[in-house]
């Protein structure tokens, strides 16, 4: 599958995205404690909002903080009551807060440009320059960026937003035209605006309601995009439009009518076709049509199996298919172009292997290069497709993170591959395909005195309540630390979607280092970081053990000597929002304080409304409650509904005003019914950014004020000042 160039070169500029955390208030006068003692926490009225199904009454008294409009004086008015009492009692921490975020920019490289990466006769990259918060787009006729470019002025776009948002960008297959989506409310609605790279000059086409990708059709006049459902936020359908043609005559080219699937739309890597991909959780497919014909209509590959999953890539006359068919950890098969919609005619290229997770592919002219997982470690693999000869990419440390990355070219002679560990800093390699030798492209740069010897990684296996082992990546600065349970740790999850934390570096996670802490991500159940099974134990009526398994990491690691056990602190975000949620419900005693971001936490009310985005797409992962027995499990573990009298630790619960994925008044209701019910002194924070969404705050800089907050909060804690 080929996505832009320049599309990958922008999002691999953001650095620093650590969720929706908010920015500290820059004129927020000094507290004392004893005046913080009187502040006054924001008490949200009771109004029952009552729901019968499966005989059950379900009685939600803050409801009234939804408003889709997010106009509503009164909610706006109680959030921002939220925000004041945030600001007060986290004001000791302001001149930390200061501190770190000087401290986190102080080490990163002001003018940072990317590797150029080729497609056509062009070389593209992106760069920052001084004080730029974004990164803007260029293109050479050379391969070392010499002699560049301009042609997207990235922070000229952004100067009038309060938030801004560069989605896809790709240029027409001529590289006379720019076509680019950009989000300027961070609902991830985008539109679609065209520069004319001769002129300079921008079109009048303007393409709004859009999805974030954008493909050329060949003919340097046609635009495919995924228009948007405005309710539930849904790509469903296809269109293409005609440069100088108003988008109310576009053309419908596909629609989706089953709810529970995405749509988004690519482009082969030799630039002949486009696919649709029909994306659920659990089932997964794609139609093609030829980017040649301006008028050419979708075909489905392969019919839409229940269960079924797999993606392609085109190489001549071949389909490489990589499906979970008769696989549960995926295999490689490949089939002619004309025969690919009949499974029979599939060959096989890779068998499936029970322990081992085939991740990715990247064809060439006459090689193979495929990424799989054995035990939780990726490795690299270059097959000689005329030879059937192969070769393993070594990597050396415990653990880390590789993937391939801008391999754009069938006929390139080198793979490029992209790494980095909890102790390397990320670095691009290029790899020759027939000698294997490896150059390295750039490594980023840590400014001051770093030294990847001064920090040590572990990679250890925790065994969870039913005898399952869970991998563990933990950091650590050596000279700080003793196995003896005297470090404050921090403690990150995830568990859902089959998403994989892989570890690796974070220049603002030093900040958390050099002060003593150690860092630890629990690879829970619910991820693939043990292969499909592992994720499949982790999600429906199995959810449980992606919370069990974090609870029990964190016991194991006390008792290790890893950490303090005064001093243990919990963070993760979206789904591992929800992850926090659970296990403060269940393990509050284990932790003295959490950071939640963005929290998926009012899970049967979200799950019940198929309004509200990603809802029905999401059945596969959660179960639908309007079969009781999911209900009832739902119920079992939803962090708003398991709320009771007891103590909780310290929270901080940031999220945004225009998050898209979490509504944000799914956090503010869960911070309400937790300050109702909770019998402790503790701190509970809700930090609401009333200009983002679920990425939080936009521009590189102003994430380093996001990370700052929260890291302030943790050490704040681990020293008994706040």
């Amino acid at each position: 599958m080929k996505q832009s160039v320049v599309w990958q070169l922008a999002l691999s500029s953001v650095i620093l995205a650590t969720g929706c955390q908010s920015t500290p208030s820059d004129n927020t006068p000094p507290v004392s404690k004893t005046e913080i003692a009187t502040v006054t926490a924001p008490i949200a009225s009771k109004i029952p909002h009552k729901t019968m199904i499966h005989g059950y009454e379900l009685v939600d008294n803050y409801h009234w903080l939804r408003d889709d409009t997010r106009t509503s004086k009164q909610v706006i008015t109680h959030l921002e009551k939220e925000n004041r009492y945030t600001d007060k009692v986290l004001a000791p921490s302001e001149a930390l807060r200061t501190q770190l975020f000087s401290e986190i920019k102080s080490k990163i490289v002001k003018d940072n440009r990317s590797v150029p990466v080729q497609e056509g006769r062009f070389f593209y990259f992106t760069e920052t320059v001084g004080e730029q918060e974004y990164a803007s787009i260029y293109r050479s006729l050379n391969v070392d960026g010499s002699e560049p470019e301009l042609l997207l002025d990235v922070n000229e776009l952004a100067k009038l937003h309060e938030f801004y948002s560069l989605g896809d960008i790709e240029v027409s297959p001529n590289t006379k035209l720019l076509a680019y989506t950009e989000d300027t409310l961070s609902r991830r609605i985008y539109t679609v605006k065209v520069k004319d790279l001769v002129t300079g000059n921008m079109l009048e086409d303007e393409l709004t309601g859009v999805q974030g990708g954008v493909i050329w059709g060949n003919d340097n006049k046609t635009l495919y995009y995924v228009k948007k459902d405005p309710v539930s936020l849904l790509g469903t359908q296809v269109f293409r439009h005609i440069l100088g043609t108003p988008q109310s005559q576009d053309e419908l080219v596909y629609e989706e009518a089953d709810n529970t699937y995405y749509t988004y739309i690519s482009r082969s890597k030799d630039g002949e076709q486009i696919f649709i991909h029909h994306y659920s959780t659990e089932s997964k497919g794609i139609s093609v049509m030829s980017a040649n014909e301006r008028n050419a209509k979708p075909k489905r590959l392969i019919a839409r199996e229940k269960g079924l999953e797999y993606s392609v890539a085109k190489h001549n006359d071949w389909y490489y298919i990589l499906t979970n068919l008769n696989a549960v950890n995926f295999k490689l098969m490949k089939a002619q172009v004309v025969n690919v919609s009949n499974k029979e005619n599939w060959e096989t290229v890779i068998e499936h292997q029970p322990d081992v997770k085939l991740e990715d592919i990247s064809l060439f002219d006459d090689h193979l290069v495929y990424q799989s997982r054995q035990q939780g470690q990726s490795k690299i693999i270059i097959r000689e497709l005329s030879k059937n000869k192969e070769h393993e990419l070594a990597f050396n440390d415990p653990a880390y993170r590789v993937s391939m990355t801008g391999n754009t070219t069938l006929s390139s002679d080198s793979v490029r591959v992209k790494y980095a560990s909890m102790t390397t800093p990320s670095t691009t390699f290029e790899v020759d395909l027939n000698d294997y030798t490896k150059t390295t492209l750039k490594q980023d740069k840590v400014l001051g005195e770093f030294s990847s010897d001064d920090y040590q990684s572990e990679r250890v296996f925790i065994t969870a309540r039913d005898g399952a082992k869970v991998p563990v990546s933990i950091v650590y600065k050596k000279s700080l630390f003793k196995k003896d349970g005297s470090n404050p740790l921090l403690q990150y999850g995830y568990g859902s979607y089959g998403h994989t934390v892989d570890p690796s570096f974070s220049v603002s996670r030093l900040s958390l280092l050099d002060r003593g802490f150690v860092y630890a991500i629990a690879h829970i159940r619910g991820s693939q970081m043990l292969g499909r099974p592992w994720y499949d134990e982790g999600k429906k009526l199995n959810k449980m053990n992606t919370f069990n398994d974090f609870v029990d990491v964190t016991k194991a690691l006390v008792a290790q000597g890893y950490g303090d056990k005064n001093r243990i602190y919990a963070q993760g975000g979206s789904a591992g929002g929800l992850l926090m949620g659970a296990v403060i419900n269940q393990a509050p005693e284990l932790y003295h304080g959490v950071h939640s971001a963005v929290p998926f936490v009012d899970v049967i009310n979200t799950m019940l409304d198929a309004s509200l985005p990603l809802t029905t797409n999401e059945y596969d992962e959660w179960g639908n409650p309007n079969d009781k027995t999911y209900f009832d499990y739902m119920r079992s573990y939803s962090p708003y509904d398991q709320v009771s009298k007891q103590d909780y630790p310290n929270m901080l619960v940031t999220t945004g005003l225009h998050d898209s994925q979490v509504q944000y008044f799914e956090p503010a209701k869960w911070v309400a019914k937790l300050r109702e019910l909770k019998t402790d002194d503790n701190k509970l924070l809700l930090k609401v950014d009333m200009e983002a969404g679920h990425g939080g705050a936009s521009g590189r800089f102003k994430r380093i004020k996001d990370t700052a907050l929260n890291y302030a909060f943790f050490i704040e804690l681990a020293n008994g000042r706040l």
